[in-house]
């Protein structure tokens, strides 16, 4: 079976790396790649997300044309050094390219040649009009809370990217209404829960409700 296949990939890839409850993770991951579908990785903290994402990403994309294309992971400024790190530990075989500091435009030719590309959301924002001319086979969004507010420049740019999956990491995709759990899934799968004006309509307001009686 494909379930079969990719855990033999992933113990190929991380060999008595990854605990049990992190290899479903990183098998739901595929499942939602390879059924075209965008997702919430929402463990708590300290329980290896990042290592999921890494495994993940470091394997062999579903889709031929995607097999050559870059992963876009955004993430906080606080996060990027995090990221390089732990993906030059676990997956040393991707070639990782992180782009920060003021030096960073000179680099972004090298996209494409790159397995990895690292970039946070404040970086994001400036730089948004030169990555539409980059599609990549996936963006990950780390602490995707950060797109909560549907119409703060986080989330305009990020959902600019051009990519076939899309996935969020993130230990609390609602901290203060519903309306963040809407913004986040605008990115994912654009349209699965409708427009805004239709899901305040049809679940803020009737679950609100339900929760005040």
């Amino acid at each position: 079976s494909e379930s079969a296949k990719d855990r033999q990939e992933i113990r190929r890839l991380l060999p008595r790396i990854l605990r049990p409850y992190q290899l479903e993770g990183v098998l739901w991951l595929r499942w939602l790649e390879r059924n075209n579908f965008g997702g919430i990785l929402a463990d708590e903290m300290g329980l290896g997300k990042t290592l999921q994402a890494l495994a993940w990403i470091s394997m062999r994309r579903i889709y031929e044309p995607q097999t050559k294309r870059p992963v876009l992971v955004v993430c906080p400024t606080s996060l990027v050094r995090n990221w390089e790190s732990e993906a030059r530990r676990f997956v040393p075989q991707l070639k990782t390219l992180v782009l920060s500091g003021t030096d960073r435009h000179d680099v972004f030719r090298l996209i494409p040649e790159c397995d990895l590309v690292i970039t946070s959301y404040a970086l994001l924002r400036r730089d948004v009009e030169l990555y539409n001319t980059v599609l990549f086979s996936a963006c990950l969004l780390d602490e995707a809370q950060n797109i909560q507010n549907r119409d703060t420049d986080n989330a305009t740019s990020v959902k600019q990217i051009r990519a076939r999956t899309r996935i969020a990491i993130t230990g609390t995709p609602i901290e203060n209404s519903l309306a963040d759990l809407w913004s986040i899934f605008d990115f994912l799968m654009p349209g699965y829960l409708g427009t805004y004006a239709e899901f305040h309509t049809r679940f803020e307001i009737p679950i609100g409700l339900r929760h005040s009686e």
